[in-house]
């Protein structure tokens, strides 16, 4: 199964070559790796996290067209995965994703494990750098003064809302911790929030 995992990164870093809204392999080689940290907590299949880790993003509709999960499957298939697996992963990748009040929590462990990783990666320091690079990469404001955030969306309204990077904060990331499922990544969560609230807080003062 490690050759499968190699092969499947090496297939997740050519499919993210040049990508520069946050989502590029750096970032899913942080969430994998965050995964594999939590997942020692906790009585689960390691590989399945793994797996998913990697190809949490791989048919992400902001990235992606198709709801088909074709990149996922392409790449399970070279790797030699499984149809059951296949099946497990593309169940984890479907519900990872933040889409405003009509987000879920994954129904496997190993899924509430991969959905935690990957919103660790939208707290803190990186945070913030994808915050704005994802908004620079549509166009987005960096901060609009005259607008307000845009709060407690559907889903529907949050994918098609076009607010500004800084507004994205209080829409999106002022919300990821307390929607942790696992108590590791709530202590990780709550010190990465800190490092948000210091930085808009800096933001304010140093734009009015």
């Amino acid at each position: 199964m490690t050759e499968s995992v190699a092969i499947v990164q090496s297939e997740i870093k050519t499919l993210f070559a040049g990508d520069a809204s946050g989502h590029d392999y750096w970032h899913t080689l942080r969430v994998y790796r965050l995964a594999r940290r939590l997942a020692e907590a906790y009585p689960c299949d390691k590989t399945l996290v793994a797996l998913a880790a990697l190809l949490h993003d791989a048919d992400d509709p902001k990235l992606f067209s198709g709801n088909d999960y074709r990149n996922t499957r392409r790449i399970l298939k070279k790797a030699a995965i499984s149809e059951e697996m296949t099946a497990n992963i593309i169940s984890i990748i479907s519900q990872v994703s933040f889409h405003g009040t009509d987000s879920i929590a994954p129904d496997s462990l190993e899924g509430k494990i991969v959905q935690d990783a990957d919103r660790l990666d939208a707290l803190g320091a990186i945070g913030i750098a994808r915050t704005f690079a994802y908004g620079g990469s549509r166009g987005r404001a960096m901060f609009d003064p005259t607008e307000a955030p845009a709060l407690g969306l559907s889903s529907e309204a949050y994918h098609n809302h076009k607010g500004s990077s800084l507004h994205h904060f209080f829409e999106k990331l002022f919300t990821l911790k307390d929607l942790m499922n696992t108590e590791a990544a709530k202590a990780i969560a709550e010190q990465r929030e800190r490092f948000l609230w210091d930085f808009v807080i800096e933001f304010y003062d140093e734009w009015f």
